[in-house]
């Protein structure tokens, strides 16, 4: 806008020095920032001078220190490291399996006794999902932006032998029962 308004005033002033006098010139000096007019007879109208445009202060950012990955703090948590097994000592691994009574039973003896099976079970997939690990599959269903239904399945698949129940406890229809099993290297072969 600056610009334009000293560059309107420089065109009049050039067309009408054209018409006067061949003796009256003007002259544009090359930089945008200065303007000069020549007028040897001292009546021509000179133009503002330009403002000097307002520094604002950046701060540059070095683009190596962008590079580098950033470090997120991590909470005064101590995390105990997963058990790995080697060849000198063996890994003891004791799981707690849940079990429920079903309410239509004919005893209390055959109530004991779907409650316990179903927390064997419950510990041998824990013990399988320890060692072998978890199986995660999951769908999201999305219409109109929105979630309309959110599917997860877990699954696990292993051979579990020699594990031994340590504990089993049946009270107010709830049976729990601690398993635990030795790993050592010898088992896996090479």
């Amino acid at each position: 806008m600056k610009y334009s308004l000293v560059l309107a005033a420089l065109l009049s002033v050039a067309s009408f020095a054209a018409d006067k006098d061949e003796a009256k010139t003007t002259q544009v000096a090359p930089a945008p920032s200065t303007i000069t007019v020549v007028c040897p007879t001292g009546n021509c109208m000179k133009p503002a001078e330009p403002k000097k445009p307002e520094i604002q202060k950046v701060e540059v950012i070095n683009p190596v220190e962008i590079s580098k990955p950033i470090e997120i703090a991590k909470p005064e948590v101590e995390e105990k490291p997963e058990p790995n097994l080697d060849t000198n000592h063996d890994l003891l691994i004791s799981v707690v399996g849940q079990g429920v009574a079903p309410v239509n039973t004919s005893s209390p003896a055959q109530a004991y006794a779907l409650a316990k099976r179903a927390a064997v079970a419950d510990a041998y997939r824990l013990i399988a999902e320890k060692v072998k690990g978890v199986r995660i599959d999951g769908q999201d269903l999305i219409k109109n932006m929105m979630v309309k239904r959110s599917t997860v399945r877990t699954s696990v698949q292993a051979m579990v032998r020699n594990a031994n129940i340590v504990e089993t406890t049946f009270k107010e229809g709830l049976c729990e029962v601690e398993m635990e099993i030795t790993l050592s290297r010898s088992q896996f072969p090479q």
